[in-house]
C-alpha cells in the first residue's frame, strides 16, 4: 500500500515545500468497496431509496478511509451516524442488513421500544452492546473453527482409532525404585536392590509397537476411504455445561454465568459414553477437538476489536420513544428516559461485557422510524446532534412495487416459482400480471395502513393459495398467471372492506 502526502491548498506554496508532520502517515485506501460499488451491491436487493443508499455508502467508505489514517488522527474521526425517516416496509432495515453483510461486520437490529430507563423493569440499553459483542464472538469463532479443521480432523481420527482399536494394557512391572520412593527409602538403596530388575524390564515394553502401529495404519486408511462409516463404535465425549443467565440486576442482564469456566480446574471434566456410527463419531470428535484448538483469549480480544472498529447497530422504532411536541408532564421511563440512556452509548462510552470492556466511540449507529405523529426535532437535542445525517425514504409507488416483485435477486416471484417447481410444475408470471398485483397492493396501502412492500406478501399468498394447495395432486403442467387471474383472485380482497379488517 503506497503512502501519499496530502497537502492543504494555501497561498504562497509554503505548505507544498514543507508538508505538515501530521499528514505524513496517511495512506491510500486500496479496498474495492467504493461508494459506487456499495450502491451497485445494494441495488441488487433494494429498489429505489437512492439518498439512503448514498448515505450508507459514504459512511462505510469513511470507515475504510479512517483505517488509512495515522492512529492519533484516526482516534479523533468519529462515525457520522444516520437517521432514516420513512414509512414501514420501504427498505430501511434491509439497507442496514445488506450493508453489514457486504462488509462482514457485526450487526444487530434492536427496537427502541424494548428498553426502559435504568432502574426500572425492562432491558438496559447497554445490553445492545453486549448482544453485539456476542454476535461478534460467534462470527470470530466460526472463522477460527474453519482454520483449525485440518489439525482437528487428525486429532479426531486418532481418538476414533483408540476407540476402534484400544491399546493393550501393559503389565505393571515390579519397580524397586518406585516402591522405595513410596516407602520413604532413598534412590541409592533402590538402585542397589532393584536396579538390575528395572533394567531388564525396560527393553521389553516396545515389543508390541510394530504390530499395533501397522494395524492402526490400516484402520486409518480404511477410515479415510469411508470403509468404516457404517460400523458402530463407543466413544467418550464431554458433556457441555449450560450457561445460567441472571436477570434483574442493573447492568447484568444477558451476561450469564458459565459453570464450566467457573469450575474449570476444580472438578474433572465430565465424560459420557455414546454409541454411534463411525461417520457421525468422527464429525462429533472433530468438532470437539476444533473447540480445544481455539485460543479463547485471542477470540475475545479479536471479537472486542471487531465490535469497536466495525460494529453496526440498527436502532429501529426510534420515533416510538419520542414525546409528542417534546413536552412531558412527568417522568417517562420508556420514552425520554430511554433517549437519555441511549445518548452515552451513541456518543461514546465503555460498556462492560463478559469478554471485556467495549468502547462504543466508533460503532456506527443507524436509527430509523416513521415519525408520522412526531418529528425528528422532538428528540432531545443532545441525541439529535449524534445523528448528523438524516435521509428521508420515499413511499413506494406501484412501479416500485412491481420492480420489487421481479428485479431483486431472489425476488418474491423467483421464490414462488422455485417452490412450485419442486412439485414438477412450472409457474410463470406475465408482465401485465405483476403490474396488476403491484397496482392492487398500492391501492390497499393508500386506503389502509401503508405497510409498504410487506403488502406484497399477503397479495401473493392470496393469489397462489389454490395453486399451492392443489399442484401436488395434478400432473406436471405449466401454470401461467395472467391479469385476469389476478383480478379474479384478488379483486374481492381489495374491494371488500369487511374482509380487509382481518387481512393485511
Amino acid at each position: 500500500m503506497s503512502e501519499t502526502n496530502v497537502t492543504p491548498e494555501v497561498s504562497g506554496g509554503a505548505a507544498e515545500k514543507n508538508p505538515p508532520e501530521s499528514k505524513a502517515g496517511i495512506k491510500r485506501v486500496d479496498s474495492p468497496l467504493t461508494p459506487s460499488k456499495i450502491i451497485e451491491y445494494l441495488n441488487r436487493y433494494i429498489i429505489g431509496q437512492d439518498k439512503a443508499k448514498r448515505a450508507v455508502a459514504v459512511a462505510m467508505r469513511n470507515r475504510l478511509r479512517r483505517r488509512a489514517l495515522p492512529p492519533e488522527l484516526a482516534h479523533e474521526v468519529m462515525p457520522k451516524n444516520i437517521l432514516m425517516v420513512g414509512p414501514t416496509g420501504v427498505g430501511k432495515t434491509e439497507i442496514a442488513r445488506r450493508l453489514a453483510t457486504l462488509s462482514s461486520a457485526p450487526f444487530i437490529k434492536v427496537e427502541a421500544t424494548k428498553f426502559t430507563e435504568v432502574g426500572y423493569v425492562g432491558r438496559d440499553v447497554e445490553s445492545i452492546i453486549r448482544d453485539l459483542t456476542e454476535f461478534a464472538v460467534s462470527m470470530v469463532r466460526k472463522r477460527m473453527l474453519e482454520t483449525v479443521q485440518a489439525p482437528a480432523l487428525e486429532r479426531a481420527e486418532q481418538r476414533l482409532l483408540d476407540a476402534l482399536l484400544p491399546r493393550p494394557e501393559r503389565e505393571h512391572k515390579f519397580s524397586m525404585p518406585g516402591l522405595m520412593r513410596v516407602l520413604g527409602g532413598t534412590e541409592g538403596e533402590a538402585e542397589e536392590d532393584g536396579g538390575d530388575e528395572a533394567a531388564d524390564a525396560a527393553p521389553q515394553e516396545p515389543q508390541e509397537e510394530p504390530k499395533d502401529s501397522g494395524t492402526r495404519a490400516r484402520l486409518l486408511s480404511m477410515l479415510r476411504e469411508g470403509k468404516l462409516d457404517g460400523r458402530e463404535v463407543d466413544i467418550e465425549v464431554s458433556d457441555s455445561v449450560m450457561a445460567i443467565p441472571i436477570f434483574g440486576a442493573a447492568g447484568m442482564d444477558a451476561m450469564g454465568i458459565n459453570l464450566g469456566e467457573m469450575l474449570n480446574g476444580v472438578l474433572p471434566k465430565r465424560m459420557r459414553k455414546r454409541r454411534m456410527k463411525v461417520q457421525e463419531a468422527l464429525r462429533l470428535l472433530q468438532s470437539e477437538e476444533a473447540e480445544k484448538l481455539i485460543d479463547t483469549e485471542a477470540l475475545a480480544r479479536e471479537a472486542v476489536d471487531t465490535v469497536q472498529e466495525d460494529g453496526i447497530v440498527f436502532l429501529d422504532e426510534l420515533d416510538k420513544v419520542v414525546v409528542r411536541g417534546g413536552n412531558t408532564s412527568g417522568p417517562d421511563v420508556s420514552r425520554e428516559g430511554v433517549q437519555r440512556d441511549l445518548l452515552p452509548i451513541v456518543e461514546g462510552s465503555v460498556v462492560q461485557t463478559r469478554y471485556g470492556p467495549v468502547k462504543t466511540d466508533h460503532i456506527l449507529f443507524i436509527a430509523a422510524g416513521a415519525f408520522s405523529g412526531v418529528k425528528p426535532s422532538d428528540l432531545i437535542p443532545e441525541l439529535q446532534g449524534r445523528f448528523p445525517i438524516r435521509v428521508e425514504l420515499e413511499p413506494l409507488s406501484w412501479e416500485h412495487l412491481q420492480q420489487i416483485l421481479t428485479e431483486p435477486e431472489n425476488s418474491l416471484i423467483r421464490q414462488y416459482e422455485a417452490l412450485i417447481s419442486t412439485e414438477g410444475a412450472e409457474l410463470c408470471f406475465t408482465e401485465e400480471a405483476t403490474a396488476e398485483i403491484a397496482k392492487l397492493a398500492h391501492k390497499m396501502n393508500a386506503e389502509m395502513e401503508d405497510i409498504g412492500a410487506r403488502r406484497l406478501h399477503t397479495m401473493m399468498e392470496q393469489l397462489l393459495e389454490e395453486i399451492s394447495f392443489s399442484v401436488c395432486d395434478k400432473e406436471a403442467e405449466k401454470i401461467e398467471i395472467t391479469p385476469e387471474l389476478v383480478q379474479e383472485r384478488l379483486s374481492s380482497l381489495v374491494e371488500n372492506r369487511d374482509i380487509r379488517r382481518y387481512l393485511l
